[in-house]
């Protein structure tokens, strides 16, 4: 099976396992992904959501395969005027 064929075979259940899989580095039963696996499921996660779910994320995997990035203008652009990204209180002492 090709690549592509091996991709579009693949359902959303089926995506959701291969998340969890790369997430945990386990399958679903507890049995530890080997290192080819663990590299095999992180590709076929990332030409999944780079082909179906398309994002507006700066920094992700197009669906021609190259990194797609955006421009410090563009993500500047990207957020709304006078918008909190993150605060922090730097006088306590937690």
């Amino acid at each position: 099976m090709e690549f592509e064929q091996l991709v579009a075979s693949i359902t959303p259940a089926t995506f959701e396992k291969l998340i969890q899989a790369v997430e945990t580095g386990r399958w679903a039963d507890g049995v530890p992904l080997s290192d080819q696996q663990k590299e095999h499921t992180v590709q076929l996660v990332l030409a999944y959501q780079a082909k179906y779910l398309p994002s507006d994320e700066p920094f992700r995997v197009g669906k021609d395969g190259l990194l797609v990035t955006k421009s410090k203008r563009e993500m500047r652009d990207s957020i709304e005027p006078n918008q909190t990204i993150a605060t922090f209180n730097l006088a306590s002492g937690d």
